[in-house]
């Protein structure tokens, strides 16, 4: 790898010695991925919380609190060092506890107190607490070409497409190096010919709701894994929560980080310029069996019609998909044997509670939480069997996390289960 001569003194130590361990590691990870270079970033989200007990049994072992659990979880050393104040702009993704709901969430007081500790720490070193899955909702919204270093899948193949900014998925090691140093292995999604199309899908049917955006991007992921597809014949223009669910559930079950609808998302007009000189791997047709098929996916696991939790929010909701909750909601309450939790970046859910949202989906009987959610905190209300989501990725990762039955639907289909405590299928 060809270091700049400010790259090879970080790593010769003149910098300190976790600018020193940070270089170390973006070295041998940008050499095991092929990477010629490092490229210049000032845009990173990342995971620093430590929330769990098993974080502060090392750190107290290893005597050296918050840092020494950045030194071995976010640089790779068993080697504690100082960790100085970063030097990017650099957000917190989701975390595992919302500290203003841990207690109906089941979570003990000493993780409770850790997490607050934890916040704490990156705070004090300059790591943004937006504690979300969605940085781009509540003021990280990279431009288009901006190379990033993000985590969090449904994240990143949101702002490589909708926005055209470049990052790879990249993990807690890679993107803390990337916060002390300002430097990313330039690789993968950062290149222009990785970003052309591999694959062609042809969309058969009108998409119309979200429940139809989540369908269609689970098919995708199932059919093309992590390449690049090109989504051809969508007609109108959908908004950013329909892609926002697309690309959540096409990351989930494929792995997908980056794909083209050409006039809508940001790197193509048209189909020609999304491939380039790339010819389609496949081409793909979507149509009322392909959905139908998705649908069965999603739905493997349920069986049982009694529900017991709803969630909603995943991706975290947007002001507008939480007042579609609240105009469903208002007037009615939950079913008593029904738990509903509905989540939303921390920015969002103080605008709700100004707005008058939150004491509408409270008056209905469901809670509006903030920093998590159940796949990420693996939380769920005690005695919870079987859930209903209207989130491909719940649905997807929830059976297998946490062992339950999962309905997959649209909003009205939750919210009708919310009231009557029963799921209905149509």
């Amino acid at each position: 790898m060809r270091l700049t001569e400010h790259e090879q003194a970080m790593l010769d130590g003149k910098e300190g010695p976790a600018k020193q361990k940070a270089m170390d590691l973006l070295v041998r990870y940008g050499e095991a991925l092929g990477a010629e270079r490092l490229v210049d970033t000032n845009n990173v989200s990342s995971s620093v919380s430590a929330s769990s007990p098993v974080m502060r049994e090392f750190a107290a072992k290893h005597g050296g609190g918050f840092d020494a659990i950045f030194s071995e979880f976010n640089l790779d050393s068993a080697e504690t060092v100082k960790i100085p104040k970063i030097e990017t702009h650099a957000c917190q993704l989701i975390q595992a506890v919302d500290p203003d709901h841990w207690q109906t969430q089941g979570i003990s007081r000493e993780r409770y107190e850790l997490n607050k500790e934890s916040e704490e720490y990156s705070g004090s070193i300059g790591i943004q607490l937006l504690s979300t899955c969605t940085p781009y909702q509540v003021g990280n919204v990279p431009v288009k070409g901006e190379i990033c270093a993000w985590m969090e899948s449904s994240a990143v193949v949101y702002i490589n497409s909708v926005l055209g900014a470049r990052t790879n998925c990249e993990g807690k090691e890679s993107t803390g190096a990337a916060m002390l140093t300002g430097k990313i292995p330039y690789w993968g999604y950062h290149i222009d010919e990785n970003r052309l199309g591999t694959d062609l899908v042809e969309v058969e049917i009108e998409m119309e709701t979200m429940e139809d955006w989540g369908l269609l991007g689970y098919y995708i992921g199932e059919m093309i894994g992590d390449r690049v597809p090109v989504i051809n014949g969508i007609k109108g223009t959908p908004d950013h929560n329909m892609l926002k669910h697309f690309g959540a559930a096409a990351s989930s079950s494929g792995g997908i980080e980056m794909y083209h609808m050409p006039g809508i998302t940001a790197d193509a007009s048209t189909v020609e310029e999304a491939f380039g000189n790339n010819k389609p791997k496949t081409v793909i047709k979507y149509g009322k069996a392909e959905r139908q098929q998705a649908y069965e996916l999603l739905n493997h696991s349920a069986k049982d019609k009694e529900v017991d939790f709803i969630m909603l929010g995943c991706p975290h909701a947007s002001l507008e998909q939480l007042w579609d909750i609240c105009k469903l909601l208002d007037g009615r309450k939950i079913n008593g044997n029904t738990d509903v939790w509905i989540f939303t970046p921390r920015a969002l859910r103080q605008v709700a509670d100004r707005s008058g949202y939150t004491k509408i989906i409270q008056d209905a009987g469901a809670k509006l939480m903030s920093d998590t959610c159940p796949a990420i905190g693996q939380i769920l209300p005690e005695g919870t069997k079987v859930v209903a989501t209207d989130s491909a990725k719940q649905a997807h990762y929830l059976p297998a996390i946490m062992g339950i039955q999962t309905w997959f639907g649209s909003l009205e289909d939750c919210i009708n289960a919310a009231i009557t405590g029963k799921w209905r299928e149509y």
